[in-house]
Parts: structure tokens; C-alpha cells; sequence
């Protein structure tokens, strides 16, 4: 594949997170530094991008309190700045990244460049930081282009420890090593050795380049999520299926989409259903996709009305949601498009 040598521009937007710490000279505690000198401390950026531009969220946000009204900002922040750069690169706590990854892969349409979230488990300041290499590629991929002047990635993704997923492939699976993310279900859409490799079979590409960036802001978070457990009370179940302020529930079920088969909570989710509840069948486990076809309780719930949202990740279903119901107040129309493949999100 031959990747254009002309250099890009590039926005970086700096939300927060342990990648933005350095450590004060004078009294050695870890403190934001001033990301409009970013090539100062990481020169190797200029050799991707003839422009690196910082943009800092005021306050610095602790991904751990992540809100959607955050995404909308981020959102709003992108398709103001669209037609002045090539590519974004988004520092974000590792917390809620895959989160927020996905939110936005939902929220950008006609996306045409990349948008690249990537962060670090050690500070940037630090000798052995994982922050520099983590940024480096994130910049480098957001930068490359085709004999066409084309994105090479023109898609939101996460980029870390020399991976490049897509963002709402992806989840946090190690709070101690480098690698901190995984996307069980999709290989990497790239990877960092000597020279970057992209699968281009992966990647997804427009129909049309010329098409221009829509937003969707309007996110309807009237979302739950009812994790089965062995010992899971009628009452928990009931108070998250039919309660008043809840339009949707994500069932987070064991294996291929099993869970309890007992009456009592079949009968809690046909009234959930027979309510014009949204619930989606999501599995539990790291890999793999939910068939209700297979065993007796996965078409026990297949039959009371609960959709399969096949192999998508909570945090992906989650935002797919809140997307889908700021769209339509019908239900019906909401089921039907989760289950289809809207962004890459399931493999069908």
C-alpha cells in the first residue's frame, strides 16, 4: 500500500487523564502541563503533521466522571473544527475511553477523517511513560493518507500499546499493564512495529468522501443495565426492568445469552416488554455473541420480546442507545435498528 508522504494537520484535544501529568521541578507532584508546547516535549510529532494545534478542555476531566454532555461537547468541538484539519487525536483517561470512543462513533456521521482516542497508564513526564509512544502513532495514523489523499483510518478508534481498535469494538481489560484495551471480537485495525500496518479489509470506508460531517447531540440516557448474578433478587430485577424512568435496559447475560429460567423472572421481563421496554441481550463474557437460539432460557427470552444485540460491547450498546432513542420516541423503530450493523459495532 503506498501511504502518501505530504504531511497533515492535526488537531489534539487534550480532555484529561494520566497521559497530560508531568511532574513539578519544585515540589515533584504530578500536574497538567501546558499542551500548546506539546512538540517541545514530543518532537517527533512534526515529522506526521506539518500543524499540531491543542485544544484543552476547561476544566480537565477525570474520565471517571464522564458525562454524556461531555460527548456532546467533544462532538461539537470536532464538527466546529472539521474542514481546518485532517485528523483528530483525543487524550482521554483510560477509564471511560472505550466509552466515549463509542459515543462518538455513533455521534459523527458522514465521518470522513480520523478520530483517534488514545491515552497512557504512566504519566507522559515519567521515564518509562507508555504516554509518548501511545501519542506518537495516534498522531501518525490520524496523519496518514492514500495515493487518494484519502484517510487511511477514517473511522473513531483507540489507539494503544502499538494497537489501533476501533472505538466501539473495544473495552479496558488490564488496570495494571500497557495493554490496557482489547477488542475481543475484531482483530486490530492496525499495528505499530517497525512501520505501521493497517488492514485494510477492516477498515470501514465511506461510499462518499464529499459527504460532510453530521452530529447527532439529541442523547436520550434513560438506559439501565441489569448485570445476572447468581443470587439476583426478584426485587433488583424488577426495580431495573420496570422502572418508571427507564426506557431501555441492557441484560447482561451468561455465555451465548442464558439466563435465569426460573418463572418469576421471565414474568418480570414479559412486563417489562408488554411496557414498550427496550431490552437487549448482551453477553457477559470478553468474547463471543449472543445466540438465544441455542439453549432453552436464551429462547426463553428470545420469545418474551428481548433482542440480541449478537456481539456488540455494553459500552457500545450503551451509547448506540442513547443515539437511537434521541432520534425516534418509537420503540419499535429503536429494536429494529440495533439490530443492525449501523457503525461496525456486529458482526452479522
Amino acid at each position: 500500500m503506498n501511504v502518501m508522504n505530504s504531511k497533515a494537520a492535526i488537531l489534539l484535544i487534550y480532555t484529561g487523564g494520566t497521559i497530560g501529568m508531568k511532574e513539578d521541578p519544585e515540589d515533584q507532584a504530578l500536574k497538567p502541563f501546558d499542551f500548546s508546547q506539546i512538540l517541545e516535549e514530543v518532537p517527533e510529532l512534526g515529522k506526521f503533521a506539518f500543524k499540531v494545534d491543542a485544544y484543552t478542555f476547561s476544566p480537565l476531566i477525570d474520565s471517571s466522571d464522564v458525562e454524556p454532555a461531555f460527548w456532546v461537547d467533544l462532538a461539537r468541538l470536532i464538527h466546529s473544527r472539521y474542514d481546518d484539519y485532517d485528523g483528530f487525536v483525543i487524550l482521554h483517561g483510560t477509564d471511560t475511553m472505550a466509552f466515549s470512543a463509542a459515543a462518538l462513533s455513533f455521534m459523527l456521521d458522514g465521518l470522513t477523517k480520523p478520530v483517534i482516542f488514545t491515552g497512557s497508564q504512566l504519566p507522559i513526564g515519567r521515564p518509562r511513560t507508555d504516554g509518548k509512544e501511545n501519542l506518537v502513532s495516534a498522531v501518525e495514523i490520524a496523519s496518514a493518507k492514500d495515493e487518494n489523499g484519502h484517510s487511511i483510518v477514517p473511522e473513531v478508534c483507540i489507539c494503544f500499546d502499538s494497537l489501533l481498535f476501533r472505538g466501539n469494538r473495544s473495552t479496558k481489560a488490564d488496570a495494571e499493564n500497557f495493554n490496557a484495551f482489547r477488542s475481543p471480537d475484531i482483530a486490530p485495525l492496525a499495528e505499530a512495529g517497525i512501520s505501521i500496518r493497517y488492514d485494510r479489509r477492516l477498515i470501514r470506508y465511506p461510499e462518499d468522501w464529499n459527504v460532510g460531517l453530521t452530529i447527532n447531540t439529541n442523547l436520550d440516557t434513560r438506559v439501565s443495565i441489569l448485570k445476572i448474578h447468581p443470587g439476583i433478587t426478584p426485587q433488583v430485577v424488577r426495580n431495573i426492568l420496570l422502572g418508571a424512568e427507564t426506557r431501555a435496559v441492557i441484560i447482561e447475560t451468561y455465555g451465548s445469552g442464558n439466563a435465569i429460567s426460573r418463572d418469576w423472572f421471565i414474568d418480570i421481563v414479559r412486563q417489562a416488554v408488554s411496557m414498550n421496554k427496550i431490552l437487549v441481550n448482551v453477553t457477559q463474557c470478553l468474547a463471543g455473541r449472543v445466540n438465544m437460539d441455542i439453549y432453552a432460557t436464551g429462547k426463553k427470552l428470545k420469545e418474551s420480546g428481548v433482542i440480541t444485540g449478537y456481539d456488540i460491547r455494553t459500552e457500545s450498546a450503551l451509547a448506540k442507545l442513547f443515539v437511537l432513542m434521541g432520534k425516534s420516541q418509537d420503540n419499535d423503530w429503536v429494536k429494529s435498528m440495533m439490530e443492525q450493523d449501523l457503525k461496525g459495532e456486529i458482526s452479522r
